[in-house]
């Protein structure tokens, strides 16, 4: 016996879909923004929370052809029986909120803080990479490199110009690829040593992130330096940060201090986004026999022991490596290569993370301000 086709019992069908980089099903994260169905057919409108443009249409085919199947094997529809079907999907970047009483920053939607507690992890290759991959996906991306002491961004973006200053007091960002980068290391020769102390490098990094007329941003990443020192408290404190992403590879050691950089963004109430493990593996490029020269799992077992998620492991590959002292990080050069589309799937799990937060309205509504009678 075959039920009666309405929006009821697409609806409930819908409730069976999971969209694998949010791991929901699209009523939770309220993405069904229309849903018809009449003499014309079965119309689905869907908004994803996170850039997507390079997935839109996977997603539309992969929905259409779940809910054809299940209309048809699960309900009794016969699929000869079943009216055209419309699958409409789009995708727009929110607003997220960040610790309590911080207020958004012009131009910046969300800021995400890529960390690590130990040197040497490549957070600033996984940053780059991060960047370039969500404005593949149509976002309007920043980069702000916030290790003051050993600025990585201007080189592995090949970005080495000055920035413009139009007004004197503020800075432009530096195009490269597309996102807007901005770096101490702009600004003073690649060998100069930056001798400051903690208050002169916070007030640095304030005034690059303040000063820097960042336009539009959906997604700022901030490439911290290493450990929980100033800089990591300064942002914190002072900065409204969306998410974190913790970097480690799955060497016991970089663990031990991934887990303290992990701890500290809990205490100030940062929301960890999940974790990413690093050089994972090593394929040989001659013989491809795979190594576990750091260890293997460590990323994973971190993640469930702090009940976050492992949002990947990349590989430790002698092109990524190549690649960044290049200037040309992997998914500039090589978008549709393997270690390309990995950073690409890294950077949409990265988004729907942070689409699961909750919203800040702040922009929406303004501030409310109560005159006295005339």
């Amino acid at each position: 016996m075959s039920a009666e086709l309405t929006a009821a019992l697409v609806e409930q069908v819908l409730e069976h879909f999971i969209e694998p980089y949010t791991g929901k099903n699209l009523l939770e994260t309220k993405s069904i923004k229309d849903l018809n169905v009449n003499e014309n057919g079965i119309s689905v409108s869907i908004q994803l929370g996170f850039a997507a443009d390079g997935y839109l249409t996977t997603l539309s085919e992969t929905l259409r052809n779940f809910l054809t199947d299940r209309l048809s094997s699960e309900c009794g529809i016969d699929p000869s029986a079943l009216p055209p079907l419309h699958v409409d999907a789009a995708w727009r970047v929110s607003a997220h909120s960040a610790q309590r009483g911080m207020q958004l920053l012009s131009g910046i939607k969300n800021v995400l803080a890529v960390a690590s507690g130990k040197g040497g992890v490549g957070k600033s290759t996984v940053t780059a990479n991060l960047a370039l991959a969500l404005a593949r996906d149509g976002a309007t991306v920043g980069i702000l490199d916030a290790d003051i002491y050993g600025p990585s961004q201007p080189r592995m973006m090949g970005a080495g110009e000055r920035p413009e200053s139009n007004d004197g007091k503020t800075l432009e960002p530096v195009m490269s690829y597309g996102i807007q980068v901005m770096s101490i290391g702009f600004l003073i020769e690649e060998e100069t040593p930056m001798i400051w102390r903690g208050p002169m490098v916070t007030q640095a990094l304030e005034q690059l992130l303040r000063d820097t007329n960042w336009r539009s941003i959906d997604y700022l990443i901030v490439d911290l330096p290493p450990g929980t020192g100033d800089t990591q408290l300064t942002l914190s404190q002072k900065v409204p940060v969306s998410g974190a992403i913790i970097i480690t590879t799955p060497q016991d050691i970089a663990l031990l201090d991934a887990r303290k950089g992990l701890k500290m963004f809990e205490k100030v109430e940062v929301p960890v986004l999940g974790v990413i493990e690093n050089m994972s593996v090593h394929v040989c490029s001659e013989c491809g026999h795979a190594e576990h020269i750091f260890g293997a799992g460590g990323g994973e077992r971190m993640a469930r022991q702090y009940g976050v998620q492992l949002l990947g492991s990349l590989p430790l590959t002698i092109d990524i490596r190549e690649d960044t002292d290049g200037g040309q990080p992997t998914v500039a050069k090589d978008p549709d290569g393997r270690i390309g589309t990995e950073f690409r799937e890294l950077a949409r799990r990265v988004a729907a993370r942070l689409s699961l937060q909750g919203k800040d309205y702040s922009q929406v509504f303004g501030d409310i301000v109560i005159q006295p009678n005339a």
